[in-house]
């Protein structure tokens, strides 16, 4: 079991009431982990020692920023092995999938070191002669980062590594399903050597989230706010900042479809489609949540699918190599299961896979789902996927955008400016062509549309999110006036 501590201002600390809570491991219930139960008073302790640290992090020159993220790369890099003991335990991932997020995480930080030097701006043309008009990036000041438990560390490095390339001080609120995955990401940058009070961490229970994550948002300091997790709880996360007048980036659910045109390379799309619906057992806000199939090429397809799925190992990431591992814990395995009863009920086929009695989930694939059955519409955020046939190209778009969700996509086919066509008609923040709906890297542009969020992590557009645009003016020559 791992005790875990919060830090705060450089400094490791428990709750002030002394109370935690634990998170167990959704196989056999033991506990994995025990953390600091923070009350508002401890987030506000937080915010206050990154408001501390501000004026010196922000003034610090960007080499030496690069220098010190650098090593936090390489630092996060040195836990791989412990990351992957974490998240078998906390949330039952597999450990290629552990592996995955801590090389992607790994290159985030090195990324957002890269980006310290790319923070610039512009001379603007002034009407007043004489006048030097600057467009000017700076730091915005403390950021809040809410993170989940499903990519914990791509998404908990996420949330605080181009925030802290931009001058900004950070508190990352862990996932009370994850406390100890996101502790190491903690513990890296502190081994790293980041002065006390740019990085913060606080854990909660989870029935002190909202009082928590209210305190944070309401204080002076905080000027930016990124939220990753579900669409219900991002409303949430939306209201209160509106309330305080908090920017937000917010990175939601999603349902991304995943098209196969008629011409498409049946075998090339089968492993983007096994690729994209069953990593981390389809527990991610890319996973591939509706498979779009043309009618001509369909029955060949799912073969194929099922015969791929059917094979995928299954079972405890604890006890040696598997690429499907537990589920986060039962309430996924009933809602899987519900979805599956709805469908077979309404007409679907169960072509391989089928209902749980455990977090071990096996891949399931359901052909011939129609819009009247429930997995057509909802996330099944586990590893049961719906094959939807269609007729063209007409009903495979319309059926990529019948849902209120926007976050990634994929289209394959042969003909190139064909499939580029169709992906260009789909509602999302992100498409591949011939390409998984699972892809991310550290400098592109990430997020949604629609329900599934606003805003956009990664690269140059991760600048724009972390940072306040300032118009400046030097007049160089005495200025004329009216009066």
């Amino acid at each position: 079991m791992n005790d875990i501590s919060m830090l705060i201002g450089g400094e490791k600390a428990a709750a002030a009431s002394g109370q935690t809570f634990e998170r167990r491991n959704p196989l056999d219930g033991k506990v994995a982990t025990r953390a600091p139960a923070a009350s508002a008073e401890d987030a506000v302790r937080a915010v206050q020692a990154a408001a501390a640290a501000f004026p010196a992090w922000s003034a610090m020159g960007p080499g030496a920023r690069r220098e010190l993220l650098q090593k936090a790369a390489s630092a996060l890099e040195a836990r791989t092995q412990k990351f992957i003991e974490a998240m078998a335990g906390e949330t039952g991932a597999a450990a290629p999938w552990a592996g995955f997020n801590v090389h992607l995480a790994a290159g985030m930080l090195q990324e957002a070191a890269s980006l310290t030097t790319q923070i610039s701006g512009e001379v603007i043309p002034s009407d007043v002669p004489g006048n030097l008009a600057m467009g000017l990036r700076v730091p915005a000041g403390v950021v809040l980062g809410i993170a989940p438990w499903n990519a914990p560390v791509i998404l908990g490095v996420r949330a605080i590594a181009t925030p802290l390339a931009c001058g900004n001080t950070v508190v990352l609120k862990g996932s009370e399903l994850c406390p100890a995955t996101h502790g190491l990401i903690i513990e890296a940058l502190n081994e790293a050597g980041l002065p006390p009070g740019v990085v913060n961490f606080v854990t909660n229970a989870p029935a002190d989230a909202a009082v928590v994550v209210e305190a944070m948002v309401a204080h002076p300091a905080v000027r930016r706010v990124n939220f990753t997790g579900s669409t219900a709880v991002g409303k949430l996360i939306a209201q209160t900042c509106a309330k305080h007048l908090k920017p937000a980036v917010l990175e939601l659910g999603g349902k991304a479809p995943f098209v196969v045109l008629d011409d498409a390379d049946l075998d090339a799309a089968v492993d983007g489609a096994i690729f994209g619906s069953f990593a981390n057992s389809g527990q991610i806000c890319m996973s591939t949540e509706r498979i779009v199939v043309d009618q001509k090429v369909a029955d060949s397809f799912v073969a194929k699918l099922s015969a791929r799925a059917v094979g995928l190992p299954l079972g405890d990431p604890r006890k040696g190599p598997t690429v499907l591992g537990s589920v986060v814990d039962m309430s996924t395995v009933e809602r899987c299961n519900a979805l599956i009863d709805d469908a077979v009920a309404k007409g679907a086929t169960l072509v391989c896979g089928g209902k749980a009695d455990s977090t071990l989930m096996p891949a399931t694939v359901l052909d011939h789902v129609t819009s009247e059955m429930r997995i057509y519409h909802e996330e099944s955020f586990g590893p049961v996927k719906p094959v939807v046939r269609v007729h063209g190209v007409e009903e495979a778009v319309a059926c990529a955008n019948d849902n209120p969700y926007g976050l990634s996509a994929a289209v394959f086919g042969r003909d190139a400016g064909r499939a580029f066509q169709v992906a260009q008609r789909i509602e999302s923040g992100i498409c591949h062509v011939n390409g998984p709906t699972v892809h991310d890297e550290a400098q592109m542009p990430f997020g949604g549309v629609k329900a599934s969020g606003y805003g956009r992590f990664g690269g140059k557009a991760g600048i724009e999110a972390f940072t306040e645009l300032r118009w400046v003016t030097l007049q160089t020559t005495p200025r004329h006036y009216p009066f």
